[in-house]
């Protein structure tokens, strides 16, 4: 015979337990009984039911205070009591605290055997209720999966025509004077010339390549080992003799102020690409003569960093695209012909993966402001607070 269902009967009275025994067991359900609350709680706990017949009133206590025991092994348990007393109060105190339904002794077989399979067609419809909620999620989950995937062919489709756009310039450029050089077109006095064209568009290739390794590398570092506790002014600190010689080069004013010298949880490389790509930009786009001005410092369990220039500026209409991949504002194009337009968006990737945000502000012709916060690593926050020293 199939088991239809399990059921506990929990009574003190030897004559219900059996007799409910004698009325299930029949029809094809496995019951088992206990004598007292104790008894009862103990199989609750050890087995799964389906539903339970509980007497209101035990010489130990009050059966309905299983209710909570119950729901908490299994809201979907289906609860019965069994009452002698058979009073509106209790009924309806039964109800409140989880039960299905009650029944009055004395009941004979009919009764019990329509309240049980009630209560056994309501567990059954709840768990199928929940098995098919379960499924909905599953396939919703399953249609935001595929069109995470779908979105992420598109993008890597455009991305990889917009990579082949930006490579093929500067090769056919490349090529193109090779070749001229190789066919004897070009005279002994201008072969210098073309050869300086061919290294600047061959290092101009070289910048993209090594952008594009860059961007598709930053991903897989934000996760891995290589981050350690890290004062954010090192990094600065190794990248600014480079850039001080370059800004006096161009006569420019050039300077550093480290408020404060914040310990962040980072890759340092990618905190000397950070830094690089901010302050490079920031010269390259000022005219000579300009000022550039670098600025660390801490903020309410922030490291900050602003790089500042009075150079060309950004118009508010390209200041949306400027991490965009590839992307140069029409003014950078024209004050500098070479650039890759990856910095920016290696640089936001590389803020933002280490939990940060970066901002711009910027007016045309008259400079522009990036700003950057990385939250502070979390035992440099927690010796800070001892010392009585960060301010949450």
């Amino acid at each position: 015979m199939d088991i239809e269902g399990k059921i506990l009967v929990i009574d003190d009275e030897l004559g219900i337990r059996e007799g409910c025994r004698r009325a299930l067991e029949p029809q094809g359900y496995k019951v088992e009984t206990a004598s007292t609350l104790k008894e009862g709680l103990d199989k609750i706990q050890r087995s799964d039911f389906d539903l339970i017949l509980l007497d209101i009133m035990m010489p130990e206590g009050r059966g309905i205070d299983l209710l909570g025991p119950i729901a908490e092994k299994d809201p979907d348990i289906v609860s019965v009591i069994i009452t002698g007393y058979a009073t509106v109060e209790l009924a309806v105190e039964a109800i409140k605290q989880g039960a299905y339904d009650f029944i009055s002794k004395p009941f004979d077989t009919d009764v019990l055997l329509m309240t049980v399979n009630q209560g056994l067609e309501k567990r059954r419809l709840s768990l199928e209720a929940k098995r098919l909620q379960t499924i909905e999620e599953q396939a919703a989950e399953l249609t935001r999966a595929k069109d995470e995937m779908e979105r992420l062919d598109q993008f890597k489709t455009s991305f990889t025509l917009m990579v082949a756009h930006e490579l093929r310039a500067p090769v056919s450029a490349l090529l193109s004077f090779l070749r001229t050089l190789q066919k004897g077109y070009v005279p002994a006095d201008q072969q210098q010339e073309i050869l300086t064209r061919s290294i600047e568009r061959a290092e101009e290739l070289l910048d993209l390549v090594n952008d594009l390794l860059s961007l598709a590398t930053a991903r897989e570092e934000f996760d891995s080992p290589k981050r350690i506790i890290f004062s954010l002014a090192d990094s600065l600190e190794k990248v600014i003799p480079l850039f001080q010689a370059q800004a006096e080069e161009k006569g420019m004013t050039f300077d550093v102020d480290v408020d404060q010298r914040p310990l962040v949880e980072v890759n340092p490389d990618q905190m000397v690409q950070l830094w690089s790509n901010l302050i490079s930009n920031a010269i390259k786009y000022t005219p000579a003569g300009g000022v550039v001005r670098i600025i660390l410092g801490e903020d309410h369990g922030w490291a900050t960093g602003i790089v500042q220039d009075n150079g060309i500026g950004i118009a508010p209409e390209h200041q949306a695209k400027i991490f965009d991949d590839f992307y140069r504002t029409p003014q950078a194009k024209a004050f500098e012909r070479l650039g890759t337009g990856l910095g920016l968006t290696l640089v936001k990737k590389i803020v933002e993966g280490h939990g940060g945000t970066i901002e711009v502000e910027s007016a045309l012709g008259k400079g522009s402001r990036f700003s950057f916060r990385i939250p502070i690593a979390e035992s440099a926050k927690k010796e800070n607070i001892q010392n009585g020293t960060y301010d949450a």
